[in-house]
């Protein structure tokens, strides 16, 4: 069936040129499909264009905040149109990476302690007030004793995605410079252990217990991590899927385990915050622990043309055309 589509994409965000390439990739396919696309920035005049055009549908192309921390959601929610991916109440909470332990656990307790698959790094989060205002900056020393694995140390934005204020501590001396770095993108900072393993996206199709994990595909970067130059030029990475046995630091049906357990964990993570539609978890396999890290879950993942989920799509042997009016359909019938 065919729709008027609006694709919000632009914005204000950090983010707004990943944005622009993900609206503009997925306004292409809809449009491939015989849709009526409405291109809208997410700018002033939003809410005056959505009420006269009266799209039957809306994809959310927005990242970073706005687009991802429940603010655009909440409005679309408001003015009772239908979008696909998660509600409000679900991006406020997938937005702060911090919130992920407290998720998690809590999802687990409610369902009797089943379905342990999911591990994440050890850390803290602390904000912008307690560093400028009540003196945290003075107690820099006491980081190790709060993560005993010591340096390196991962410092990044709680909020916020795309690697933008990410760093990577090797010394005390750098850890000050990091931290101010992380606190110009977000009121909030997470320290937490530098996890030296694989890098690995899963990207998550469905709701509830009918989610699925797509093919995982593992990042290897050129540089040290998956920074944001790399997220924008195809060149300073490589992807493999399925990720490399040598990766996994196993093989045979070790390997196809820890690649069941590394779904398991993705899947978890987007069950337990409640999202819907899709999404995309990041994490790292340790190798030493023979263990999934997760970093964060992503409530609306890239849809660029150099973006993960178009490519897990591919490795899944979905047509990403088809997925994009499965996910418009399921949104407009949700709404009726």
């Amino acid at each position: 069936m065919s729709y008027k589509v609006a694709v919000l994409m632009g914005g204000s965000s950090f983010e707004r040129e990943f944005s622009l390439a993900s609206g503009r990739h997925v306004l292409r396919h809809l449009e491939a499909r015989g849709h009526t696309v409405l291109p809208l920035d997410a700018a002033n005049a939003l809410v005056e264009t959505l009420r006269r055009e009266r799209p039957d549908v809306a994809y959310i192309a927005l990242h970073g905040g706005h687009g991802e921390d429940g603010t655009i959601q909440s409005l679309l929610e408001y003015l009772e149109i239908p979008f696909v991916g998660s509600l409000s109440s679900v991006c406020r909470l997938t937005w702060d990476k911090s919130l992920l332990p407290l998720v998690v656990s809590s999802y687990r307790k409610a369902r009797g302690g089943a379905n342990k698959a999911a591990h994440w790094p050890r850390g803290i989060c602390l904000s912008a007030y307690a560093f400028k205002d009540l003196g945290a900056v003075a107690a820099l020393d006491l980081i190790t004793k709060q993560i005993p694995s010591g340096y390196p140390l991962a410092v990044m934005p709680a909020a916020g995605g795309s690697a933008m204020g990410v760093s990577k501590v090797t010394e005390p001396d750098e850890l000050a410079g990091a931290l101010l770095d992380a606190l110009s993108f977000d009121d909030e900072v997470l320290v937490e252990e530098w996890v030296d393993g694989a890098e690995i996206a899963v990207c998550i199709i469905g709701s509830g217990e009918d989610a699925r994990a797509l093919a995982a595909i593992e990042i290897a970067p050129h540089a040290e991590f998956f920074d944001t130059a790399a997220r924008l030029d195809p060149d300073f990475v490589d992807y493999y899927v399925p990720v490399r046995e040598e990766s996994l630091a196993v093989s045979g049906q070790e390997a196809a385990n820890a690649r069941d357990l590394i779904a398991a964990a993705a899947l978890e993570v987007h069950q337990a915050f409640g999202c819907r539609d899709l999404s995309r978890v990041d994490l790292y396999w340790d190798p030493r622990k023979q263990q999934p890290l997760v970093m964060e879950i992503n409530a609306s993942p890239g849809m660029s043309e150099f973006s993960l989920f178009p490519m897990a799509c591919e490795a899944s042997g979905i047509d990403f055309e088809e997925m994009l009016d499965h996910l418009l359909e399921t949104a407009v019938a949700r709404q009726k």
